[in-house]
């Protein structure tokens, strides 16, 4: 359980803010996303092998991927670790989780990648309840550079 506060805003849900990346995953990160074209995603990858808790490293890998299953997974699992990280930092199951932080957006990239992948792939269902989660936890969504 992390000593983050959950904010309570004056107009609506408590507002749930993640706790800051380890400074090293994102030096690394940015690392990798400098290398040339040919090498990035492999860089990345070894990025996420290192901090596999590290939410934007996996959205990037995301972005990066070979082919779309790769991307799914990908995502996925940012997705999937970025609830664990919101639970920690107090978010119950509702509330905002805004992109103008920026320690939310690997969370946020992660799901947003997730939603486009199954629209991608057919799948219906999951887009849909993507789509709407990200509204749910953002109202303003979505951002005009949330795949950079």
């Amino acid at each position: 359980m992390s000593d983050a506060p959950v904010n309570l805003t004056r107009s609506g849900p408590p507002e749930t803010i993640l706790d800051p990346e380890p400074p090293q995953a994102v030096a690394a990160l940015a690392q990798a996303m400098n290398q040339p074209e040919e090498r990035r995603r492999d860089a990345v990858a070894e990025v996420v092998a290192q901090f596999p808790r590290f939410l934007d490293g996996w959205a990037r890998l995301g972005l990066l991927a070979h082919d779309r299953a790769e991307a799914y997974a990908a995502f996925r699992v940012g997705y999937h670790r970025g609830l664990d990280r919101l639970r920690q930092n107090g978010w119950r199951g509702s509330g905002y989780v805004r992109w103008t932080h920026e320690v939310n957006r690997g969370f946020l990239r992660a799901l947003a990648g997730l939603q486009a992948t199954a629209a991608a792939i057919g799948e219906r269902d999951e887009e849909e309840r993507c789509l709407l989660f990200l509204h749910q936890l953002d109202p303003s969504w979505p951002p005009t550079d949330w795949r950079t």
